[in-house]
């Protein structure tokens, strides 16, 4: 079995992952200790854990909703400052948003009626073009960019959707083709099972069927393409996206891509 290179481990966080180190389309590689990613940072183990502490966080980016975070608040790893970011603070309130409801409720009939998939859909559509996304991911690469808050460790709670596309973003302007930010967006797949298999459980034990919640307990290719069809179709290329959907300057743009390249 092939080892994943960008598995960092660590007892107090699951899926954490460091973004760079993948190869560029122009044969360079991707700086690594500048961004990392992972799920929620709610285990007070946090503060404490040695492996954290050797990345040398400097600032936490939660990606999470108001919901999200009043259950589950984040601990920060010494030295390191929270920045939130909601990116889907205006996403209608849909199955994706009512994953702890859904699984605590188990109700056979419910989930069997929802389309889930296609709920994932318009999640990954809204992380392109929604007011709340654009915002939030605009201040998370300026906060890359930024020395003084650099390394950053940015996440949601599995680590998948919204952090996919963060990680997705970085990947690019970096200079990764489409094909390695999809290597990167899937290879969550086996922590985020791992992560998820307990409440599958619960779920099976009350009469649910797990397979009704599998699409918004994973990431598919199809996810990732509705985002990059969405980008195409709004804004024309990547770099479109950056400058009038984030409104990035290009002398951000292009700080974004030397630090990504160089770790600078």
């Amino acid at each position: 079995m092939t080892v994943d290179p960008h598995i960092l481990l660590s007892p107090a966080v699951t899926n954490l992952r460091d973004v760079g180190g993948r190869a560029t389309a122009d044969g360079g590689t991707v700086a690594t200790g500048i961004a990392y990613r992972s799920a929620e940072l709610a285990d007070v183990s946090v503060t404490t854990d040695a492996a954290l502490a050797d990345l040398g966080i400097r600032t936490v980016v939660d990606l999470r909703t108001d919901a999200e975070r009043s259950g589950r608040p984040d601990q920060l790893p010494a030295g390191a400052q929270l920045l939130v970011l909601d990116a889907l603070a205006d996403l209608p309130e849909g199955a994706a948003a009512q994953l702890p409801t859904l699984l605590a409720g188990g109700d056979a009939a419910v989930l069997a009626d929802l389309d889930l998939a296609g709920q994932m859909l318009t999640v990954y559509r809204r992380l392109v073009v929604g007011d709340a996304a654009r915002t939030a991911y605009a201040a998370f690469v300026r906060t890359v960019i930024d020395p003084e808050s650099r390394p950053v460790l940015f996440h949601c709670t599995a680590g998948k959707d919204r952090t996919g596309w963060g990680a997705t973003i970085l990947l690019l302007a970096a200079g990764v083709d489409e094909a390695g930010a999809l290597e990167e967006f899937l290879a969550v797949n086996p922590a985020v099972r791992v992560t998820f298999a307990p409440l599958l459980e619960q779920l099976a034990a009350v009469g649910g069927d797990p397979e009704l919640l599998r699409p918004l307990l994973e990431v598919r290719a199809e996810y990732l393409q509705a985002a990059l069809s969405t980008l195409r179709a709004e804004f024309g290329t990547f770099d479109g996206y950056l400058s009038d959907g984030l409104g990035l300057s290009l002398v951000e743009v292009e700080t974004l891509r030397r630090t990504l390249r160089t770790g600078g």
